[in-house]
């Protein structure tokens, strides 16, 4: 999957947070199997998460929004079609989720100020207006510090990676970034997760006990690091999925169906999505999958005909059908969107320009009420017709479905104190 320069260049929970599993006799491990039996009540649905990015700014007016009764300027080139819900019209180019609108709502009329790629994705990956003075930790990582997995998996996973950190949660609420997509039909090989080039967990055995005499030698000096104990922990986690059997096999997607893992189609994208399927059904908590390629400021129409929406509409279709197929819907919040939308007017090379007055996010799964339009865009979907959707609600109501209070304060190293989504208020009509 490619990720192209932009344009410009650039009560569960107080249960964990207590340390209570530890008093009740329980592992973690032990802990999310029960979970995973239902022995456990949450309040929250959603157990796992699926965010995908779609890096660049979609088009939103030729994709979930359509005005096909604006001027020939403003509507472009596609026509709209029915979906399986009465009522709602998605893009005549993605005919397989407009068979399955059922499954997730439409948000219309998200809007913000910032058109700028880097500040934009942060602020659609956070739910927080960026600062020069603060990097807010991402949604993964929020989930990995307040959602843990068992230890022999990752609780967040980038496929194939992700620009964003942790950000003053520190390192070892990171991303595993794959690096990579799979490939139809083809083990995956994560390095980390497979051994390559012949090397056995003796050897990989040997290199830790090494690395441990080193660390107690310099320890002295490292007593005060954030960022050093934060790769320390981030390394042993590593080094504990290297030699774990269910990671391996977690990331195995040859291991899939096959008319499930067919649905997905052959592209990088729908691969991916593949494999988020199978890493949630295997235990961990939180998937990013980025699909770059969206900054179309020439040639637009033929760049989504051809190739995003067809990967798009294979892709997120199967993800849903899969999670439904295997009874993981109800218990996965799917989240997608873009860091803005494209300007409303055609431009002179036949492409679409930044614009964040107006964009659209999908959600579907977790408890999420879906087969609904959220919002709306004005008659050239321009801006919104009422009230804009905020990223601070959409955040809210992502992480509310996942059971997480977004009013809780962290501090940063510094002992600063920080709201996780400042101003949010969770969307109540997306709440089955």
């Amino acid at each position: 999957m490619n990720n192209p320069r932009y344009c410009d260049g650039l009560s569960r929970r107080d249960v964990l947070r207590a340390g209570m599993i530890g008093a009740t006799g329980l592992t973690l491990g032990q802990y999310l199997h029960l979970e995973a039996s239902g022995a456990v009540q949450t309040a929250a649905k959603a157990k796992a998460a699926i965010f995908v990015n779609l890096s660049g700014g979609p088009s939103h007016q030729d994709m979930f929004d359509l005005k096909p009764d604006a001027p020939a300027e403003f509507r472009g080139e596609f026509k709209p079609i029915r979906t399986n819900v009465a009522g709602i019209e998605i893009s005549e180019h993605l005919p397989r989720l407009a068979n399955c609108a059922d499954k997730y709502a439409i948000l219309r009329g998200v809007s913000h100020n910032i058109a700028a790629h880097p500040l934009g994705q942060k602020y659609m990956n956070t739910g927080s207006r960026p600062l020069p003075s603060l990097e807010y930790p991402c949604y993964g990582s929020v989930v990995t510090k307040e959602l843990p997995s068992a230890p022999t998996l990752p609780s967040f996973v980038a496929v194939p990676n992700t620009p964003h950190s942790a950000g003053f949660l520190g390192v070892r609420y990171n991303a595993f970034q794959t690096n990579s997509t799979p490939r139809p039909g083809q083990p995956f090989n994560v390095r980390g997760i497979t051994l390559a080039g012949g090397v056995t967990v003796d050897d990989v055995q040997r290199r830790q006990r090494l690395l441990a005499d080193l660390d107690q030698t310099f320890a002295g000096y490292e007593k005060n690091s954030d960022l050093v104990d934060g790769l320390d922990q981030f390394s042993r986690r590593a080094y504990d999925m290297l030699t774990s059997r269910e990671a391996r096999n977690a990331f195995d997607v040859t291991k899939e169906p096959k008319n499930l893992a067919e649905a997905f189609g052959p592209s990088a994208f729908g691969q991916s999505c593949l494999l988020a399927s199978r890493l949630v059904q295997s235990g961990v908590r939180f998937v990013t999958v980025t699909f770059g390629g969206w900054d179309t400021h020439g040639d637009n129409f033929t760049r989504l005909r051809t190739r995003n929406l067809p990967e798009l509409d294979a892709g997120l279709a199967g993800l849903f059908g899969s999670l439904a197929a295997k009874g993981l819907l109800d218990s996965t919040v799917v989240f997608v969107t873009g860091e803005f939308g494209r300007t409303p007017k055609v431009n002179a090379r036949a492409g679409r320009d930044h614009w964040a007055r107006a964009m659209f996010c999908l959600l579907g799964g977790g408890g999420i009420k879906a087969g609904q339009v959220i919002g709306q865009s004005d008659d050239r979907a321009a801006q919104p017709a009422h009230e804009p959707i905020t990223p601070e609600q959409v955040a809210a109501t992502f992480y509310h479905t996942l059971g997480i209070d977004f009013h809780k304060e962290y501090q940063t190293s510094s002992g600063r104190p920080i709201t996780l989504v400042r101003d949010g208020a969770v969307i109540p009509e997306l709440l089955g």
